[in-house]
């Protein structure tokens, strides 16, 4: 009988070995009961496309990775190096505490079971399998699946508490998931003050507490798979499937910048983490996180934290010795020492916006995925693509709303802001949270289109990308999810280009084709320049000015003749910002016709005039860049979340606390 006993830990979301509860409590327990631990990072099939690790001559015996609605893939190449940098800056750390990770692909119950297997047949006893729980209908699937796997080889299987949010689960002031209330003013005054709430960090494993087991004793990947021992070869493994997104977009803009600049990983994380603060970005946040250019205007954490690099209450409690003073590395940072500023109060206000975003996909479930959304609204007012979706009232064909919502993605609207994010997006993987509610907003309130395209786009595309925070926050835009304001709340994206785009830099610098224009509301909507203008600016034959996809007349008093003079914005109410303007009862259905032209007049809306001529140009839905938009021959993932079964979330399995940890006095959906 072997005398080994070795515990799987299944790193999910979770890439980091500092303040990592399942490490933490291996190194610093001598009663667990192990002899070696083994941790695990699986690519599974169904969130990431894994062809690129096949044997030379072998087929995936997987579907492709692609969503439900729109087919895109369900992680593009941004992402995809994001994830593969921090999974091999997880695999060095652990080296350095004389431990490794080990990478496969499948599902997680072919991988447990080929491991087990071949440990067993090495001679090792495999004892346990820890994970840390995650929230999601495939997430809360795949623990099911381990759950069942482990059982059939009579292996205990643990879930652990996701510790990377600001207010520990255990410290949440609510009884049942369903008790979470419906707007987030009353979730966040149940929780105040913040600064109070997050749980001390935990420390970091020293070298030599994680007992390795012999590599030797470790069975390869399953055929038809292999993995790379070299960094470049993984990242190309997991790039090469999906680059072909990329491979029809316009050039990138001479002299643009990426917002993103940033590898993944916790080295990084951490690095960045003290730049904010050494730097003036985080004393600055509260008036800057509405930026649009630049990597400085909000702190770009959101990657890391949607990996787990780091986690929120270690941003916290960096913010706390910051405030407090007690950091002599951070002493020559502006408002060091002088406790709470506006800066590090929002900071912590957006960390609390990405749990609550957690926690309603905990709430809601299924109806994360659903049209109707979080507020059941089953009124069919959506315009679709999918023939079997179209409803009674869609005038216009699937093969026109196809269009529509590939010049939409492709950055051709002849909205200018809305186009600038869009091109910035496919080229960077990053755009800004101003810019992203107002392409929610466009999509779903200005063209009537089902919102999931653009969830499925983002999901796609963003670096950044989140379960709960990008679904959550496309339904509350769209007027589906638990905004109070539903369908009242409509940016105006030509009012919010003279808010935040005062001199229209960030247009400009991402759609090159308008760096000509001189007058703000000729680049910010091409079509109103004089005709006379034409020829001498290059729109002549330019899309976006000879067939904009909206017409909005726009007039406010006191707006800038030109670029020089700044517009001076009023403020609105909630999270949605200025400019999102309310509409009445009656404006609420769907303009008629492709083209719709809208008057806005000091901020209100008025519903359209007339339509205007067909699609002059524009592949179908199915076409776009290669690789996206269509159903490739394997076929779509197996009871997705668009199955009709979708709504009906497995059991959810017990959570296993992980260890008693201190209150601490006392950091966004950081975007």
């Amino acid at each position: 009988m072997s005398s080994s006993n070795v515990l799987i830990y299944i790193v999910r979301h979770d890439l980091r070995v500092s303040d990592n509860p399942i490490l933490c409590h291996i190194a610093s327990t001598s009663d667990h009961g192990f002899t070696h631990i083994l941790p695990l990072y699986v690519l599974l099939p169904h969130q990431i496309e894994v062809s690129g690790f096949l044997k030379e001559g072998t087929q995936s015996p997987f579907p492709e990775a692609r969503g439900d609605v729109g087919h895109y893939w369900r992680c593009g190449p941004h992402r995809a190096r994001f994830i593969a940098q921090s999974i091999w800056n997880m695999k060095d750390n652990l080296e350095k505490l004389e431990n490794n990770l080990e990478i496969r692909v499948g599902t997680y119950d072919d991988v447990l079971r080929t491991l087990i297997d071949g440990l067993r047949e090495n001679g090792m006893n495999v004892g346990g399998v820890w994970a840390v729980g995650e929230e999601g209908f495939e997430e809360k699937r795949d623990e099911n699946a381990m759950s069942k796997t482990c059982s059939g080889f009579d292996v205990n299987f643990r879930i652990w508490v996701d510790e990377k949010y600001f207010v520990d689960d255990r410290d949440l002031k609510l009884d049942a998931s369903q008790d979470l209330p419906d707007v987030f003013t009353t979730y966040r005054k149940m929780m105040e003050p913040l600064r109070e709430k997050p749980r001390a960090t935990l420390p970091t494993p020293s070298k030599g507490t994680l007992p390795k087991l012999d590599e030797s004793k470790i069975p390869d990947q399953a055929s038809p798979f292999v993995i790379p021992s070299l960094y470049d070869s993984f990242e190309e493994g997991l790039l090469r499937p999906v680059s072909g997104i990329l491979s029809e977009a316009p050039p990138f803009p001479e002299g643009a910048k990426s917002a993103h600049p940033f590898r993944g990983g916790e080295d990084d994380a951490c690095t960045r983490l003290d730049y904010l603060i050494k730097s003036g970005g985080v004393y600055s946040y509260k008036n800057s996180r509405n930026g649009l250019l630049g990597s400085d205007f909000s702190t770009k954490l959101s990657a890391y934290l949607a990996q787990g690099c780091i986690t929120a209450r270690q941003v916290h409690e960096k913010l706390v010795k910051y405030e407090d003073g007690n950091e002599e590395s951070l002493a020559e940072s502006q408002g060091y020492g002088e406790g709470e500023n506006e800066g590090t109060k929002a900071i912590r206000f957006e960390l609390l916006w990405r749990d609550y975003m957690r926690l309603c996909n905990r709430k809601f479930k299924g109806k994360l995925f659903l049209r109707s959304g979080f507020r059941d609204d089953h009124a069919n007012k959506w315009k679709s693509a999918k023939a079997e979706e179209v409803a009674q009232d869609q005038e216009q064909s699937t093969d026109e709303v196809s269009k529509l919502v590939k010049r939409v993605f492709d950055g051709t609207t002849g909205m200018g802001l809305i186009d600038a994010s869009q091109r910035e997006l496919l080229h960077t993987g990053y755009t800004s949270n101003r810019a992203r509610q107002n392409v929610a907003s466009f999509l779903s309130k200005h063209l009537y289109i089902d919102w999931r395209y653009g969830a499925e786009w983002y999901e796609m595309l963003l670096v950044d990308y989140d379960v709960s925070s990008n679904w959550a926050n496309w339904q509350y835009v769209a007027g589906v999810g638990n905004d109070p304001r539903g369908e009242a709340r409509i940016f105006n994206p030509v009012k919010q280009a003279f808010d935040y785009d005062k001199d229209g830099e960030y247009v400009r610098a991402w759609v090159p084709e308008l760096r000509k224009l001189e007058k703000l509301e000729h680049v910010f909507q091409a079509w109103t320049t004089p005709k006379e203008d034409w020829e001498r600016f290059g729109l002549v034959g330019l899309e976006m000015a000879e067939d904009p996809i909206k017409k909005i007349d726009f007039s406010v008093e006191g707006k800038p003749k030109n670029s020089r003079r700044p517009f001076v914005r009023r403020r609105g109410q909630g999270r949605g910002g200025s400019g999102s303007t309310p509409q009445s009862a009656t404006t609420s259905q769907p303009p008629t016709g492709p083209n719709t032209r809208e008057k806005m007049v000091d901020g209100q809306h008025k519903v359209a005039e007339q339509p205007r001529g067909g699609f002059r140009s524009g592949r179908s839905h199915g076409g776009g860049y290669r690789g996206r938009g269509y159903r490739g021959p394997r076929g779509g993932y197996r009871g997705g979340r668009g199955s009709s079964g979708y709504g009906r979330p497995p059991p959810t399995l017990p959570v296993v606390p992980a260890h008693p940890a201190p209150q601490m006095a006392p950091a966004e959906q950081a975007q």
